[in-house]
């Protein structure tokens, strides 16, 4: 039987209870709100600006190579601005712009109120801007990055590369922050926080795709923060990773780049795909086609996406047997992608197709990215790949999969979402010119980049003679980078300018069938209520839904506590399960940002007191954020929702949001751990004696380490134990003696290298040995910090009994340090005995 909305009494009041729990702050305290509204359009307005900036530099690159043995900008600003376009496009613009969409869309189109993490959505905007102006802005003192955006040493580990290195290494890793924030927060809030009865077969497909994505993101990322982590350890301390003199090896970065890299641009396809998902059945007029099969193919994309790096580096003297692997897995890709795009065509196929604004960017971007794909089975064959490699064919390429699979769908969400942004459409007749000049610019600009590359032309060369055949071709790839810009100006116009005195729309101009189009654009609440859903498309299916959702006929319709509040649900069939209470406006986000950007931004220069002021700041606002804002013991055990449900204020384990951030944080963090260990074993087969020789840290210290952070795992899960059955003494000794033993086992850990008489600028076995006992010592810091946390909110009447939640969340984080202290010392104290 269908879900009936119930009846209530004095709508009047709750809205106006609900409006001002999540009214938005007045004058300069707006930009402490946390709200995904507003946070969504920050990040958006931001990505939009880096990408608009990183155009530019693509202009210039394009006026320098209009004609021969030009001389408009020299070799020097030439390199930074090639490299600071493609840093700024890949990680200031491709993935932030969806991480904007996500926030800012997600609340709505799973009928939330809020998303479960609203305060680390705000850290990861503000530190994204502030590690985004610290990148960008090198460019005007002439210190940016010069050595591509990938970076390959031993050209970015050379003096040559200057502070640009560490800028691009140290900001971009701060960066890196935000995305795993987003990541975690996008993770728990697509899992946790479904409307009731939107069981997984019934998300939306941008909740499927971004739930991929995130789950890339978790797998991706952490690669690069470790390869960050040793290539900033070679460039500060000289620690030889990448010095093939003192046993390094080059290769390594690659690796671990590349293992980043390649998923990198399925991180940046699928949710441009997922916008497309989202637009093609509404102006189709019907469902998808193929909807389990979509998903199929998303998830199998996002899997084969880990299985393609190597194709990057075919030209690098790998093994035949390699070769073979990654080649073939390379073509095979294609499979899922072709799948995906097929839906499409059949959606369309299937239903009668409005060609609106949206329509015709999201067609064109798929004609694009088909385009780019063909070029990439091409460059999948290791013959063809060896002949095109690292020239201009490949530029063609990767800018027909990432504006054909990314740009022209974010033009066409944009087109399609704006309504929801201002209440009002962008102009139908600037959209459609802006779309035929950026599809003419675009193929006019890279197409000829196929023929130059063929020719011959080396990526990165900042002239080149007249006499080779490549004058004519860059002429007319400028031209086109011309009509390409003048059609981006015309949509930015359009936001700007021509949307001002327009009266506002339809809330649901394009009879869209998902929820985000019940959402108001003037309220800050993702729904004015949150209903029940039993259909993929519930505007469609469920007769008058909107009009009872605004109407606050369904559940948790007010705000009597005065608290921000949204509904947690289970992870498969979105059953209720608790009423989940979200941090407000706050300036501990900020304040945090700006500590930890102080961080990164004092260790480029070497300011290493102004570093560990700026780290010791930022562990305190950490503290302070959680100390006020996560865990609080309600004033009630339930809350009526309506309909006849009483759900609970408070849940811990594995129920709570907490435990699952836990879980997602710890297992990206796992990634990067993996990463260094890959290194350990990648330099072990790569040189026929390892160790250079030198001894390594010995069994017993290694071993001691191991067996003192295991009695801080048992302390942590006993204190958990003895909590729950009321003995609040034993627990806050064994949260005291746990934090003991993790200090005992950080010193026992580096006892090890250091009595031995390791030096890691020697070779590289010592380098890699002392970190992994550094990164397993900073984590069994960070857990006896823990531990003391729990022991304080004991002690200060935070956490009893009955709410636990934090000593659930520890003790998982020390299921995840055992292994690592596990993995860590077996490897550096057993391995190399065993040799």
């Amino acid at each position: 039987m269908s879900a009936q909305p119930e009846p209530r009494r004095d709508r009047a009041t709750e809205e106006a209870q609900l409006r001002a729990v999540w009214a938005k702050p007045k004058g300069w305290r707006y930009w402490t709100s946390v709200n995904n509204a507003q946070v969504g359009l920050w990040y958006g307005a931001t990505a939009f600006a880096f990408m608009l900036f990183a155009g530019l530099l693509g202009l210039l690159i394009r006026a320098q190579l209009a004609v021969p043995q030009n001389d408009l900008l020299s070799a020097e600003t030439y390199n930074q601005v090639y490299t600071l376009h493609g840093t700024v496009m890949m990680f200031l613009f491709a993935v932030p712009i969806f991480e904007a969409v996500a926030i800012f869309l997600l609340p709505p189109m799973l009928g939330a109120r809020e998303l479960p993490f609203p305060r680390l959505g705000a850290f990861g905007f503000w530190s994204f801007l502030i590690g985004g102006v610290f990148v960008c802005g090198s460019i005007f003192f002439g210190a940016a990055p010069n050595s591509g955006w990938f970076m390959y040493p031993p050209l970015a580990t050379s003096e040559q590369a200057g502070i640009g290195a560490d800028i691009w290494l140290l900001g971009l890793s701060f960066i890196e922050v935000a995305s795993l924030a987003a990541a975690v927060e996008l993770i728990v809030g697509i899992m946790k926080c479904r409307a009731p009865g939107m069981r997984v077969n019934l998300m939306p497909l941008f909740a499927w795709y971004l739930l991929i994505v995130a789950g890339m993101i978790l797998f991706a990322f952490p690669p690069l923060i470790a390869g960050d982590l040793l290539f900033e350890l070679q460039r500060m301390f000289d620690w030889p990773f990448f010095d093939p003199a003192r046993g390094g090896d080059p290769l390594l970065w690659q690796h671990l780049f590349w293992i980043f890299g390649h998923p990198e641009v399925y991180i940046i396809f699928l949710p441009a795909i997922a916008l497309l998902a989202m637009i093609v059945p509404t102006f189709a007029r019907r469902p998808i086609v193929g909807y389990s099969w979509i998903v199929l193919a998303a998830v199998g994309t996002g899997f084969l996406s880990f299985g393609l790096w190597v194709h990057h580096m075919f030209a690098t003297g790998l093994p035949q047997i390699s070769l073979a692997f990654f080649s073939a897995a390379s073509e095979a890709v294609a499979i899922p992608t072709a799948v995906q795009i097929f839906v499409f065509i059949a959606t369309m196929l299937a239903g009668r197709v409005i060609f609106s604004t949206p329509m015709l960017f999201a067609i064109g971007g798929i004609a694009i990215f088909v385009m780019g794909g063909l070029t990439g089975v091409m460059v999948a064959l290791v013959p063809f790949d060896w002949q095109a490699h690292d020239t201009y064919f490949v530029v063609a390429h990767l800018h027909y999969v990432l504006i054909g699979g990314m740009l022209f769908p974010v033009f066409a969400g944009l087109y399609y979402y704006y309504p929801l942004i201002g209440g009002r459409h962008l102009s139908d007749r600037v959209g459609r010119f802006a779309f035929w000049l950026m599809f003419a610019g675009f193929n006019i600009t890279f197409f000829p980049m196929h023929l130059t590359g063929l020719r011959g032309m080396p990526r990165r060369v900042y002239t080149y003679p007249a006499d080779i055949g490549w004058d004519w071709l860059n002429l007319i790839s400028t031209m086109g980078a011309v009509v390409l810009g003048i059609g981006m100006f015309a949509v930015v116009m359009d936001v700007t300018l021509h949307r001002r005195g327009k009266p506002r729309g339809e809330v649901n101009p394009w009879n869209a069938g998902t929820l985000e189009w019940i959402s108001e654009p003037e309220e800050n609440w993702g729904v004015r209520s949150i209903p029940r859903i039993e259909s993929r498309y519930p505007l469609w299916d469920q007769e008058s839904l909107a009009k009872q959702v605004n109407a606050g006929d369904w559940y948790l319709p007010d705000a009597k506590e005065g608290r921000r509040e949204t509904l947690v649900t289970s992870v498969l069939d979105a059953e209720p399960e608790q009423v989940l209470r979200v941090g407000g406006t706050s300036y501990v986000t900020i304040i945090s940002a700006l500590a930890l950007g102080t961080v990164f931004v004092a260790l480029t220069f070497k300011w290493w007191i102004v570093s560990l002021i700026s780290g010791l700041a930022f562990m305190a606002a950490i503290l302070w954020w959680l100390w006020i804002g996560t865990g609080d013991i309600p004033e009630k055990d339930e809350k009526d929702i309506g309909h006849g449900i009483s759900l609970p204020l408070y849940a811990s384990g594995v129920k709570s949001v907490g435990w699952w951030a836990m879980f997602i944080t710890m297992t990206g963090d796992g990634t990067a751990f993996a990463s260094l260990t890959f290194g350990y074993f990648f330099f072990w087969t790569v040189h026929e004696d390892f160790t250079g020789g030198i001894a390594g840290p010995g069994m017993f210290w290694p071993m001691v380490a191991l067996a003192l952070f295991a009695l801080s795992w048992a302390a942590a899960l006993g204190a958990r134990e003895v909590n729950r059955r009321r003995k609040l003494a034993m627990a806050r000794i064994l949260l005291g003696c746990g934090a003991l033993t993790s200090i005992a086992g950080c010193t026992a850990a580096l006892a090890g290298p250091f009595t031995t008489g390791m030096n890691p600028t020697a070779h590289v076995y010592p380098a890699i040995v002392w970190t992994l006992v550094i990164w397993a010592a900073l984590h069994g810091a960070a857990g006896g910090i823990m531990q003391l946390y729990c022991l304080a909110r004991s002690l200060a009447g935070r956490l009893t009994d009955r709410h636990d939640m934090e000593l659930h969340n520890i003790a998982l984080y020390w299921h995840f340090m055992l292994v690592t202290a596990l993995v860590t010392f077996a490897v550096v104290g057993l391995f190399p005995e065993a040799l």
